[in-house]
């Protein structure tokens, strides 16, 4: 979500473990390594030992997304190494890392990172040829880096970068370097594989939920069936009589046991004899807040956002009109690898085992509930097992670090899926108005679009601030709403799920767009592209109602009105091409075309439709991502948001009844299975620009593709998440 400046990096200097540590003013120490390797360190992200270990501190996470293989990337392809020669490593919660916060999100890795990253292995390159050219007594035009090594051709001396490590790191660090131009890349372009790979393939990676040390005890926690509500009593007589159950006391968002393995703990807290007081308020339940976002659509106006022309008079004038409603539910992250935490404390620290996306705010949130320094807490980044904006949230680390605290010994704390639905924090169900006119020619003339939900940010500083501390609330802030685009007066509208309403690239004259914030007092969060994720399926869908009101063809009505967005014709025209768009056999594809995360997606899904079943055959995609580091990642990334989106768009949903999530697991929550998976082939424009982000934006078009082949195969249009088609009686 921030951005690493390279000014600020190269500010402040310390030395370390015989090496010159440069590039930020809170260094890294030296990597720990087993045995007698001598660590150099160049700057927060890159050390080399004298064994000739390349050794690269990730600061963004690992959830499967590929950003250890395209950090590795960048650093080798100006260090002049192979990446696979590199290993890669979680960075400790740091604040070399802390601009405002160290997070992962926003699709924001590989775009973030790809100069400095860069620029960290070109300095580097730089430091070791200086560095022999001083030990062999010439100039430093005269060497060249290659394989690992620096080569001096006129007398064949190489020396290895082990070897020049530590004297390179007593260099000055060039404040200026050269980079390659996308010409001379070796690395960057090229389909290599994942440098995690093998250590996935073989069953070694680590994750959250792997964390093991000596006494450690897991816990589960009893919370009431409403969030908000307290205990009032409990009994703990059957579960602190089963073998292996430890231990039984009250948390502050229920009870936790503690057993010496999860099997236990759980079947403890089956026998707890709870009583909970629920809070008092809202209750909402999904029928009535239907009913509210249908009020509001038709009674609001809403807070205007956009404002082109005259849309009132373009729809009076228009031969044709459009007025509809689209709807958005709930949705859960529902990640594969169980929510959970280890903490474990020490004298005078404590060690924290988590896969989370936001290590600097889980560091925080430990520290503050233990009234340790922020020095005192290490937090151990492991893999994460789904992340999808789930694991930005701190409560379950601050939950773990309330029940260690009153444990006084290493606990684990894990949700079961159970918990996990329960206890999420979902993406919001949306309401939305839209008003469109076409004139005489088949031009749109007019487009009205009101949306209804809930505002993401108002929600971190109204219910999470007092659960979890103010120390760390306040940067946290910041940086949402810095990657929001907005400043903090700005924050009470819905931020975060407007976006992509109000900047939707039509060349239509007339356009209002305008919110209503209304929060029902659920839960809400950051879900797989956020707002995109909803406004992706309604504006697409909507414009595809308006090329057909024209009588036109659904691409080439938006080619039509998409000349000032090159990006979006080339990814156009590519999808077009690749799915064989409008050929004979090709009468059930639906097409949606949407901007999110800077980079542009284009798709075509491909349906069939038995009874009241909606399978999606193939899906062809076209994107336009810049620099595409490495293309099977690029191609991995858009295929899993694809998935993702499709699960949302056909298969889940989350329903209240009484304020309380109805769903609990996979059995009434479903995802989308191998079987029923449509066959995906992604293509990628061809570009030198800078990346831009491909984690999330496969997301956000793949329902309005799919709803859009729908229409196209039956006739029926559907305009509310998830999918359904209209039964009728035989």
């Amino acid at each position: 979500m921030t951005a690493l400046t390279r000014r600020g990096f190269l500010q402040g200097t310390a030395v370390a473990a015989g090496g010159l540590v440069v590039g930020c003013a809170s260094p890294l120490p030296p990597a720990p390594l087993a045995g007698k390797a001598q660590v150099s360190s160049f700057d927060a992200w890159l050390h080399i030992t004298n064994d000739d270990r390349i050794l690269l501190y990730a600061d963004k996470v690992e959830m499967g997304q590929g950003t250890f293989t395209v950090f590795a990337t960048l650093v080798a392809e100006e260090l002049e190494v192979d990446p696979q020669r590199i290993e890669v490593r979680h960075a400790p919660a740091n604040d070399a890392f802390k601009q405002p916060i160290q997070s992962t999100g926003g699709s924001a890795s590989a775009a973030g990172r790809f100069i400095p990253l860069r620029e960290s292995g070109a300095r580097a390159r730089e430091m070791l040829l200086a560095a022999a050219a001083e030990r062999w007594d010439v100039d430093v035009e005269a060497l060249r880096a290659e394989d690992g090594a620096v080569l001096h051709d006129a007398t064949r001396r190489r020396a290895r970068y082990g070897e020049l490590a530590e004297d390179a790191a007593r260099q000055k660090v060039p404040r200026e370097v050269a980079l390659k131009s996308p010409e001379e890349f070796r690395w960057i372009g090229g389909e290599f594989p994942r440098v995690d790979a093998a250590v996935k393939a073989r069953g070694q990676a680590t994750y959250g939920i792997d964390a093991r040390v000596p006494g450690l005890l897991t816990a589960v926690v009893v919370r009431p069936p409403l969030r908000g509500g307290r205990v009032i009593s409990f009994d703990a007589t059957a579960a602190t009589a089963l073998p292996g159950v430890e231990a039984v006391f009250e948390v502050p968002t229920g009870v936790a046991v503690l057993a010496t393995n999860y099997w236990r703990a759980r079947k403890g807290a089956a026998l707890l004899a709870a009583k909970f007081e629920l809070p008092e308020g809202r209750r909402y339940d999904s029928a009535a807040m239907r009913a509210e976002h249908e009020r509001l659509l038709r009674e609001e106006d809403g807070n205007e956002l956009r404002h082109d022309g005259d849309v009132g008079e373009a729809l009076e004038l228009a031969p044709v009109t459009l007025d509809v409603e689209y709807h958005t539910t709930h949705q859960a992250h529902a990640t594969m690898e169980p929510m959970n935490c280890t903490v474990v404390p020490g004298e005078d620290h404590v060690d924290v085992y988590i896969g989370t996306q936001t290590p600097g705010i889980v560091q925080d949130v430990v520290a503050d509930i233990l009234g340790l320094s922020r020095s005192q807490v290490a937090v151990h980044t492991e893999f994460l097992g789904g992340g999808f904006g789930r694991r930005f949230f701190p409560d379950v680390p601050a939950e773990a670090a309330e029940v260690a605290k009153r444990a006084g010994a290493p606990i684990k704390l894990v949700y079961s899926r159970e918990d996990d639905i329960a206890n999420d924090f979902y993406r919001p169900a949306t309401a939305h108005r839209l008003r469109g006119a076409v004139d005489a020619d088949g031009h749109p003339t007019a487009w009205h679009h009101h949306l209804v939900a809930p505002s993401l940010i108002k929600y971190m500083v109204s219910r999470m601030g007092g659960a979890m501390g103010p120390e760390w609330l306040r940067g946290t802030l910041n940086a949402l709403a810095g990657a929001a685009g907005s400043v903090l007066p700005g924050m009470l509208g819905p931020v975060l799920s407007h976006e992509g309403a109000q900047d939707q690239p039509y060349a239509i004259e007339n356009v209002r767009v305008a919110s209503t914030l209304w929060d029902p007092d659920i839960h809400v969060g950051i879900w797989r592209s956020v707002g995109h994720s909803n406004n992706g399926f309604v504006v697409e869908s909507f414009i595809d109602e308006l090329a057909h009101a024209a009588g036109a063809d659904p691409a080439s009505f938006r080619r039509g009105l998409l000349a000032e967005h090159p990006r979006h014709l080339a990814v156009l025209d590519l999808v077009v091409e690749k799915s064989g768009w409008g050929t004979s056999r090709k009468q059930n594809q639906g097409i949606a075309i949407y901007e999110s995360f800077g980079t542009v997606m284009a798709e075509v899904a491909e349906v069939s439709v038995r009874g009241d079943e909606i399978r999606v055959e193939k899906v062809t995609c076209a994107v336009h991502c810049g620099t595409a580091v490495n293309p099977n990642l690029v191609r991995a990334q858009i295929e899993s948001g694809v998935i993702y989106g499709l699960t949302a768009a056909i298969k889940s949903q989350i329903t209240f009844r009484d304020g309380m999530p109805v769903e609990s697991n996979f059995h009434d929550y479903p995802m989308l299975r191998m079987n029923e998976a449509p066959q995906i082939e992604v293509h990628i424009v061809p570009s030198n620009d800078p990346p831009t982000g491909v984690g999330e934006p496969g997301t956000p078009p793949i329902a309005a593709a799919v709803a859009n082949a729908v229409f196209a195969t039956t006739g029926q249009r559907l305009r509310e998440l998830p999918l359904r088609l209209a039964t009728t009686d035989a």
